[in-house]
């Protein structure tokens, strides 16, 4: 074999080496990269699914984890923080709301009068629970004397009108109130006799007002029916307002203070005026 011939031979075979190294690495590099995205698909599957997972758990989480919504009903109108300045009696206080007072009248309980037995018990109870301390006002209504009829919460979180009926401080008050649980703890406290229920027979607080106003107006009447009257009362006849807000009789029926009455006209007797009517003589008009 010629030299040139060598060379020529030497020379095709180096490129075909060449060409030959270069084909494998392409395809090599070809294999690798199909290998290395199959791999990133894959790892991409696992990934989303875990994190679909891991979010469904946390979903979960949460939701079980929500408060239960509170009724608008029931939330409270105001916040802990309404500090009770003045105890009136046992189921009747007075607190600082924004820095105003408002007398709170207490839902669904009775406490004993003042001047009845227990009612000074029941009057040191509530002061004890609460006097001079920051409690929570849940408003229900305004009663005919403009209070606010409402449930006090404790600093701790118990009722205050519960409490009251479950020591035996106060009575359901049913004509105001169809709580079931304070009928209950009503019966709970006769049972165990507890606070005024150690008397077997205690008068409940409004027939013990029913009977005060009735025993101050019989003593109103037999006051009245005593009262002495000048000689010749019972036939002489004199004039008075019938109004409410009369406290007298005239003896002349051209009185300029009878003229300004815008009632009815009365012509009795001075003896019927002053015990009948309870009127003193009018002065202006008396001679």
């Amino acid at each position: 074999m010629t030299k040139p011939l060598k060379q020529l031979l030497l020379i095709i075979f180096a490129v075909y080496t060449v060409l030959s190294c270069k084909q494998q690495s392409k395809e090599e590099a070809q294999e690798q990269f199909r290998e290395r995205q199959q791999a990133i698909f894959e790892r991409a599957e696992v990934n989303s699914g875990g994190q679909d997972e891991t979010a469904s758990s946390t979903d979960k989480i949460t939701i079980e984890q929500l408060p239960a919504t509170v009724s608008e009903k029931d939330k409270p109108t105001s916040t802990a923080g309404d500090k009770v300045v003045a105890i009136k009696d046992g189921d009747t206080i007075e607190l600082l709301q924004n820095g105003q007072p408002v007398t709170v009248r207490l839902y669904g309980v009775d406490t004993p009068e003042k001047n009845q037995d227990y009612g000074q018990r029941a009057k040191q109870f509530t002061s004890d629970l609460v006097f001079s301390k920051s409690v929570r006002l849940i408003a229900h209504n305004k009663d005919r004397y403009g209070r606010t009829v409402g449930t006090i919460i404790l600093p701790d979180g118990r009722s205050l009108n519960e409490e009251l009926v479950r020591n035996g401080y106060a009575w359901h008050y049913k004509a105001y109130s169809t709580d079931q649980n304070l009928a209950n703890l009503e019966v709970d406290a006769r049972r165990f006799k507890r606070g005024l229920w150690q008397d077997p027979n205690p008068t409940a607080p409004w027939d013990f007002r029913k009977n005060k106003r009735s025993g101050d107006s019989l003593s109103t009447t037999s006051t009245m029916a005593k009262a002495p009257v000048p000689a010749g009362a019972t036939k002489r006849a004199v004039y008075l307002c019938n109004s409410s807000g009369s406290a007298v009789y005239h003896v002349k029926v051209n009185c300029s203070v009878l003229k300004r009455c815008k009632a009815e006209v009365l012509t009795v007797t001075e003896a019927e005026a002053i015990r009948q009517y309870g009127r003193r003589a009018d002065k202006t008009c008396s001679k």
